[in-house]
């Protein structure tokens, strides 16, 4: 693995474990201002940064996590993180979708010289149904 690629894999775990722990200052730290939550599946629903940030502690809960084999790439001041994902997830405490597939783009701001989180794509092996609805009811701008 090269520096570049160890390094984007450590925010993703810094990230992660900030989602696990509650904690929404590493998490904000960690995400740009104009950052994405897309559920993709068949009706895709999006949360915004301020959204997410309000969501994550209380209502879109993750107890663990595991990645599966992790591909990263980048692109100048861009980055690619994908991997398969195993949660223990709950959503206003219901068990969410065990297995996905996330892809996160990062970026790298070029006063500060740090790496952001813009957009993370999360998209459940198992479609629910209901699971785009009760994202959507999440949505601060609604």
């Amino acid at each position: 693995m090269n520096e570049h690629a160890a390094r984007i894999e450590a925010l993703e775990l810094r990230w992660m474990r900030a989602w696990v722990n509650g904690d929404k200052k590493e998490m904000k730290a960690l995400t740009s201002r104009d950052f994405i939550f897309l559920l993709g599946s068949t009706r895709p629903t999006i949360l915004d940064r301020t959204s997410w940030l309000d969501a994550a502690p209380e209502r879109l809960r993750c107890d663990s996590y595991r990645f599966g084999n992790i591909y990263v790439r980048r692109h100048g001041a861009l980055a690619i993180f994908a991997a398969p994902v195993e949660l223990e997830a709950t959503l206003d405490d219901k068990p969410l979708f065990a297995g996905a597939f996330m892809t996160d783009l990062w970026k790298r701001s070029k006063l500060r010289r740090r790496w952001t989180l813009v957009e993370r794509v999360l998209a459940p092996a198992d479609a629910d149904a209901g699971l785009t609805g009760a994202v959507r009811s999440m949505q601060r701008w609604r």
